[in-house]
């Protein structure tokens, strides 16, 4: 006689069950972090990837990695591109992700249409990766007073500078979809720095006690500006603080564009199946300043920088596409071509005037005007048509 087998009511139990390993073992990260293509491109054996029970990852297809790679080397053209445009003026301040576009593009591209991003000010390449035209992601860094796109359209959160608020949105976006019964999971950027911040605290223990479909993303560079991790935590790795909210949490080589798609994807699908919030870390590293207000040369050596260049993501992804017989020179010479396309039309679209209107200043403050702003829109007005008139 057939017996029943009850699946458990715990989202815990339940993911651990079904890769056949305790829940402690599910919610701590990995052994080792998970890493499948070493810096020079070469395709570790399975048993050098830092797995162990239930953290095998199957290798993405190469119509997939092949499409990434291409996003990669955008998104590097985009970000010295931008550096560029900075230093000639046309950008007021420019937050560069050179060395870190793997953890971006994979954010991403590990979602579905209806899922939603919310990055870091230093993400921009991810927001691009989602499909924002690169224009509207760079109004922002313009000095424009808008975000320069339409968040619920792309679902994708602002930009902003303000460290850690992100999260709580992620949650609150999280919270209503599934209070609305939506096959929504979101994906919610940070830094190192930001799991420093009382908000990660906050919507790490909102998700887990509510039980939402969050991947909290930590992109681990190594500063919070120029305040190295270990004086940030003492905590083994950042994963390691999943385990304290009741989530799972996991580590990966954030310049391992191969490992970071199979390892976020697998959190998105565990996300969307069990209602459940994990945490993904990805050890990487900014090559340039924190930004160009910054001089990073005064908290880190070139020795260290060129430690990890010779870990770069382009670089090793180019290696190992090539010795896979899926890169060849046509594809390479055809995505550098995209990449300047996307950066040229960025130059000259930075480079053209902008008409500026002083009045839309006081167009989107309140829903409804207050007097006082009334008054004094009426008095710039007043002036601004008497420098015309020449009175």
């Amino acid at each position: 006689m057939s017996q029943t087998v009850e699946t458990p009511e715990d989202p815990i139990l339940r993911a651990s069950q079904s890769f056949g390993i305790t829940p402690e073992q599910y919610m701590l990260p990995a052994r080792g972090e998970i890493r499948m293509v070493d810096p020079s491109g070469r395709l570790l054996a399975p048993e050098e990837q830092g797995t162990g029970p239930g953290h095998e990852y199957p290798l993405p297809a190469p119509d997939v990695l092949l499409g990434a790679y291409e996003k990669l080397v955008v998104g590097r053209r985009v970000n010295d591109q931008n550096s560029a445009l900075v230093r000639q003026g046309r950008m007021a301040v420019y937050p560069s992700s050179h060395g870190q576009e793997a953890c971006q593009v994979a954010a991403a591209l590990c979602l579905e249409e209806g899922d939603w991003l919310f990055p870091t000010y230093r993400d921009t390449v991810a927001v691009m990766t989602k499909g924002v035209d690169p224009m509207q992601v760079m109004a922002i860094f313009r000095g424009e007073w808008h975000s320069g796109y339409d968040p619920h359209e792309h679902h994708v959160g602002i930009q902003s500078t303000p460290l850690t608020t992100q999260l709580l949105h992620a949650v609150g976006v999280a919270h209503a979809a599934k209070l609305r019964g939506e096959d929504t999971v979101v994906l919610a950027m940070c830094g190192d720095g930001a799991t420093s911040e009382g908000d990660f605290h906050e919507a790490l223990n909102f998700a887990a006690v509510f039980k939402l479909p969050v991947v909290f993303f930590v992109q681990n560079n190594g500063y919070a500006i120029s305040v190295p991790l270990s004086q940030q935590s003492a905590a083994p790795s950042l994963a390691h603080k999943a385990v304290g909210y009741g989530m799972a949490g996991e580590r990966v080589d954030g310049n391992d564009l191969v490992a970071l798609l199979a390892t976020l994807r697998r959190a998105v699908d565990l996300a969307r199946s069990e209602s459940e919030p994990l945490l993904v870390e990805a050890h990487t590293y900014r090559m340039q300043a924190h930004t160009n207000a910054d001089d990073a040369t005064r908290y880190r050596d070139d020795a260290e920088v060129q430690e990890w260049i010779a870990k770069d993501p382009v670089t090793r992804m180019r290696a190992y596409l090539g010795a896979e017989g899926v890169l060849d020179d046509a594809a390479e010479q055809r995505i550098a071509a995209a990449a300047e396309d996307v950066a040229t039309a960025l130059r000259d679209g930075m480079n053209a005037d902008v008409e500026i209107d002083p009045l839309e200043l006081f167009r989107h403050v309140y829903t409804e005007q207050t007097p006082q702003l009334a008054e004094q829109e009426q008095f710039l007005a007043a002036e601004l048509a008497r420098e015309e008139t020449g009175q």
